[in-house]
């Protein structure tokens, strides 16, 4: 078969679909001629670039306009104040514009079939030289499980770990619903985190590098808390990895609770 007739041919699916499906992507509103699983046109997803700074926080990766805010180790001044409870901690990109929308597609509008792209991104932040055992989700109280119907993290959670063949293990519970934590400090978010998550399979965390996987890193309270819950368990180490962080260094970002849960 001639090449043009070939490239003509294949075009027709996607002709058909944008005839039967006339959607507009959400995030730039122009028509989606692909075919696709989710209302988000190839090119919006493909322009969500990484996170990037200069100056980072060696521990929790917050960024910094420079290095003054760091000390001669190169942490900044929550983590030398507070006990984080995890060893490391990456992120894709961060916390707005069109990141944060397809999150709340995926998070609030329930289109599941978001975690593939987003799967991609989580697990290309994870360094490929950062050795681990199994994924954990950070887990949502049941009452919210349950009006959601999903775990978001759980969802990103198994895309990570295919990519890095481990197993997801269901290590923590949360066994405490707390309130929203928009516009509290970290001292008192640390407070309010206080003896909501529990370890489970102790044994299988015993000795173990742990991932701990959320989908956004907002001052890391809950992440802290879950951490500490893994190592008392017997976790090794535990590293934390998100989709994306709230970034200190702008000022528009919304006061919000961000993740429909402690962060």
């Amino acid at each position: 078969m001639p090449a043009p007739i070939f490239r003509t041919l294949r075009t027709i699916p996607h002709a058909l679909f944008s005839l039967v499906f006339p959607y507009n992507c959400r995030l730039c509103n122009r028509p989606i001629t692909e075919i696709t699983r989710y209302p988000v046109c190839a090119e919006c997803i493909a322009g969500i670039q990484p996170f990037d700074a200069e100056y980072f926080c060696a521990l929790c990766r917050t960024p910094f306009v420079d290095a003054s805010s760091l000390d001669e180790t190169g942490r900044c001044a929550v983590c030398r104040e507070c006990a984080r409870g995890f060893d490391a901690a990456y992120s894709y990109g961060a916390y707005d514009s069109r990141l944060r929308e397809l999150i709340h597609l995926f998070k609030y509008r329930r289109m599941i079939a978001l975690a593939r792209p987003l799967g991609r991104m989580i697990a290309s932040a994870l360094p490929l030289d950062e050795v681990i055992d199994m994924v954990v989700p950070v887990p949502m109280h049941w009452t919210r499980r349950w009006s959601r119907g999903f775990n978001q993290a759980e969802r990103l959670a198994r895309k990570v770990a295919g990519a890095r063949r481990v197993p997801v293990v269901a290590g923590l519970a949360r066994v405490k619903r707390t309130p929203p934590q928009a516009g509290l400090t970290h001292t008192e978010r640390q407070r309010n985190m206080e003896s909501v998550f529990v370890a489970r399979h102790a044994k299988r965390l015993a000795g173990r590098r742990v991932l701990l996987i959320d989908d956004v890193f907002t001052t890391g309270a809950t992440a802290g808390a879950c951490a500490v819950a893994l190592k008392e368990a017997g976790a090794r180490s535990v590293v934390l990895l998100t989709l994306a962080r709230v970034d200190r260094r702008r000022t528009d970002i919304p006061n919000e609770n961000p993740t429909g849960a402690p962060g």
